[in-house]
């Protein structure tokens, strides 16, 4: 008998390939120009610290290493956005081209005026008055030629390019390219005692003024849009109700910059006008301050119901720092300008407001960068319970 015998069986094992790595900017695909409100989130934690009545050396001392950490911040986004146009250019096109994402380019000159009043503000402790002052007005100079392109670039595209999909896509993120001029008229007070006496400093006076006038019009005009697509359609997608608070801005904005600009009005310009801006601060800025108080607790309430219909976390939570920041200034200024207690203490209620609303969303911020989901690919808009 013969028997055959059979090869033995081998079985072949094959080797896991090696994982390749991503590209090392591929990260930076979905990172968009919202980014910039952890600048801007950031930095108004001392402007608004610095305004407030109350003062003390430990404050001063953390408020400065806010500073150094919103200068940071903007170097690294200004620097992660440039390698976003470099390498993924189709993508930020299409951000451009989409009026959800080109309204937060308006973020991007708010980050850097943001970052050059803080410098004005602290700076000087750290580098010292000469070299704070010329990076404050460097970043105060580029700034506002970046909040004047967004306020006239932005509602252009808008027009001409965007596809509004009717009333009821109107969004709060409209108001922010409109608004970064007025950041520059609150902030360019803090130049003027520096500049020569004369024409040059009436010239940054009015042209702050100007700002001022052409952004809260500009607002003004968006403002009734906001309201009429809550009344009529309801409250916005979750993940969009923290939106609901920029609204303040433009508010709390105006506010302050009224207040700072007649503080240097005296030495810009004759006394029959700089009186007059100083009652004009006051007249102007209650009843706005009385508005903006309404307009927070509605976004408060809205922010609240969201909050229990599942709220996800997402980079619209940095619309609960800046804006009420703006608040805090002006409220700030008018305590300054009527001696009233009661306007500083509602500050530094305000400000405890910021600072918690800045904690608990920068927190979640890092643990979303650790985790990955915030430089993921958008996912669609959970609606609002009706």
């Amino acid at each position: 008998m013969v028997t055959s015998t059979q090869p033995p069986t081998r079985t072949v094992i094959a080797p896991t390939p090696t994982p390749v790595p991503a590209p090392a900017d591929s990260a930076l695909r979905h990172l968009g120009p919202n980014w910039y409100a952890t600048v801007m989130g950031t930095a108004i934690l001392v402007t608004a610290g610095t305004a407030l009545p109350y003062h003390s050396p430990a404050a001063r001392t953390a408020l400065t290493g806010v500073w150094i950490l919103a200068v940071a911040l903007l170097a690294v986004i200004l620097v992660s956005r440039a390698l976003h146009w470099r390498r993924h250019r189709d993508q930020a096109r299409t951000h451009l081209l989409d009026p959800a994402v080109a309204p937060f380019y308006g973020c991007l000159a708010m980050a850097v005026l943001a970052v050059g009043g803080a410098t004005l503000a602290v700076g000087p402790d750290v580098i010292g008055e000469g070299a704070a002052l010329v990076m404050g007005a460097a970043l105060w100079s580029v700034g506002t030629v970046l909040s004047l392109l967004a306020a006239a670039g932005i509602p252009y595209l808008m027009v001409v390019r965007h596809r509004i999909d009717g009333a009821h896509s109107a969004s709060p993120v409209w108001l922010l390219p409109v608004v970064a001029p007025m950041v520059s008229a609150a902030l360019g007070p803090q130049l003027i005692p520096h500049l020569p006496q004369g024409q040059g400093r009436t010239a940054m006076l009015l042209g702050c003024y100007a700002m001022f006038g052409l952004s809260l019009l500009a607002s003004l005009l968006l403002l009734p849009l906001v309201l009429t697509r809550l009344l009529v359609h309801g409250p916005l997608p979750l993940a969009l109700t923290p939106t609901l608070f920029l609204v303040l801005g433009p508010l709390g904005q105006s506010t302050t910059a009224v207040n700072q600009l007649a503080d240097v009005a005296p030495g810009a310009i004759g006394a029959t006008y700089a009186h007059g801006f100083q009652a004009f601060a006051v007249v102007y800025g209650i009843p706005v301050l009385g508005f903006a108080l309404l307009w927070l607790a509605l976004a408060t309430a809205l922010v609240v119901r969201a909050a229990r219909a599942g709220m996800p976390f997402a980079m619209t939570w940095w619309g609960f720092t800046f804006p009420v920041g703006t608040c805090v200034t002006g409220a700030a200024g008018l305590a300054r300008h009527t001696g009233l207690d009661a306007l500083g203490w509602l500050a530094a209620g305000l400000y405890v407001l910021l600072v918690l609303a800045w904690a608990v969303t920068a927190i979640r911020t890092v643990r979303g960068l650790a985790g990955g989901t915030l430089l993921a690919a958008p996912r669609p808009v959970r609606p609002a319970l009706g």
